[in-house]
């Protein structure tokens, strides 16, 4: 009984740091809704065809179909921004062919916010002035010889 064994790959694919959910995060986060596709209300999917070299670098970008708007190129742009490992390929400089499907939806648009007009707030001030009372032995006596006592009330 022989035991089944995996046949080594004579070319090694080149892979996205992290896996694709991190390659799906890079390009969620990097893309820019353009905004002649906003105003036209442009939606739909773009199917890029890009080319990785021996470096890992993306080299070249196709699109395969599009939905016009300024999409095209938002996501080619995206798509030349993506950095990946390429393992070492026996010597070889090989170039990849990879697709990506990169999703515009138009953002949600949250209501907007209802500005209140700033309320006023009145304050009414009283304040009385009444001469000291006089203390049998003061031991510090203020300049002029008189002192006044102040009391501020504040209502709202």
């Amino acid at each position: 009984m022989e035991k089944d064994k995996k046949k080594p790959l004579f070319i090694h694919q080149p892979e996205y740091p992290g896996g694709p959910k991190e390659l799906s995060r890079f390009i969620q986060t990097n893309l820019r809704y353009p905004a002649s596709a906003l105003e036209d209300g442009v939606e739909g999917t773009v199917l890029v065809d890009y080319d990785i070299d021996y470096q890992g670098k993306v080299v070249a970008t196709r699109v395969l179909q599009g939905i016009g708007g300024g999409c095209d190129e938002e996501a080619c742009r995206v798509v030349r921004l993506l950095k990946f490992d390429v393992p070492k390929n026996r010597g070889l400089k090989v170039l990849f062919h990879k697709k990506a499907r990169i999703q515009f939806r138009k953002p949600a648009q949250k209501p907007a916010p209802q500005v209140q007009p700033p309320q006023q707030v009145q304050f009414q001030v009283n304040y009385t002035v009444t001469p000291a009372r006089q203390e049998p032995e003061p031991s510090v006596k203020p300049a002029g010889g008189k002192s006044y006592e102040y009391t501020i009330s504040i209502q709202s």
